[in-house]
């Protein structure tokens, strides 16, 4: 899908990846983006629409669906990413509300009009979401979750003509790794490498050298064909909808 006269919705748009994702939508000629961010927010570019959208209240996700005529494409990167090791429950569940059930809720409210479009689904994920990290181990639990979810509704929605894509992101210089000493990639490569995925129809997109260096073996490895194998256990009802 290009991304030129096509209007995006990116939620946690303020900073980090979300930001560069806004310009990057704007460098390649969409038509319209909305901002969504949990607060006051604005950009000098008129092609912007700022939403007031906190992804774990239903009644700012009603709001801002509600202040969307049409939309194309619909990218979930709001997320949270606290250190943990399991032994606080409210961090668990914090990580859940805001990076699995977030996203389901906003997909929810927005599938009407992608239904309409024959839109794209993006959810941006990480490889933690593939194999947990140990020392952020309630942000891999929840990136997991939501990758299971990503692939059910990939499944789901096939028949409708709605795509959905899994980012599968390696580490990002954003305030999540700010202070770990590890190779990182930039906000603005990441961002033109989940575009150039999108572009290219891939389901699973692996925008940086970190990520593009599992990419051929996911690809081609078993847990990838266990999933096209679930997938023809969708109903036909389902799968044909049109």
């Amino acid at each position: 899908m290009k991304i030129k006269d096509k209007s995006v919705l990116v939620t946690g748009a303020n900073r980090g990846i979300g930001q560069a994702l806004v310009e990057e939508a704007l460098r390649r000629g969409a038509k319209r983006v909305y901002a969504a961010t949990r607060h006051v927010f604005s950009h000098f570019d008129g092609h912007v629409t700022p939403l007031t959208l906190d992804v774990t209240s239903v009644s700012q996700i009603q709001r801002a669906a509600a202040e969307v005529d049409t939309l194309d494409i619909l990218i979930n990167n709001a997320g949270v990413a606290i250190y943990d090791d399991l032994s606080n429950l409210d961090v668990i569940e914090r990580h859940l509300a805001v990076n699995f059930l977030g996203p389901l809720k906003v997909t929810q409210a927005f599938l009407p009009l992608l239904k309409r479009s024959k839109g794209a689904i993006v959810n941006n994920l990480s490889l933690a979401a593939l194999a947990a990290l140990p020392i952020i181990p309630s942000y891999s639990i929840s990136k997991a979750a939501s990758f299971n979810m990503t692939q059910s509704l990939r499944a789901l929605l096939a028949g409708q003509g709605v795509t959905v894509h899994a980012v599968v992101l390696g580490p990002v210089d954003t305030d999540m790794n700010r202070g770990v000493e590890i190779p990182k990639a930039s906000p603005e490569s990441a961002a033109r490498g989940i575009f150039d995925g999108l572009e290219r129809g891939d389901e699973d997109i692996f925008p940086d050298p970190a990520s593009q260096s599992i990419a051929e073996g996911w690809r081609n490895g078993a847990v990838k064909a266990l999933e096209r194998q679930f997938a023809s256990f969708v109903p036909e009802s389902v799968a044909n909808l049109r």
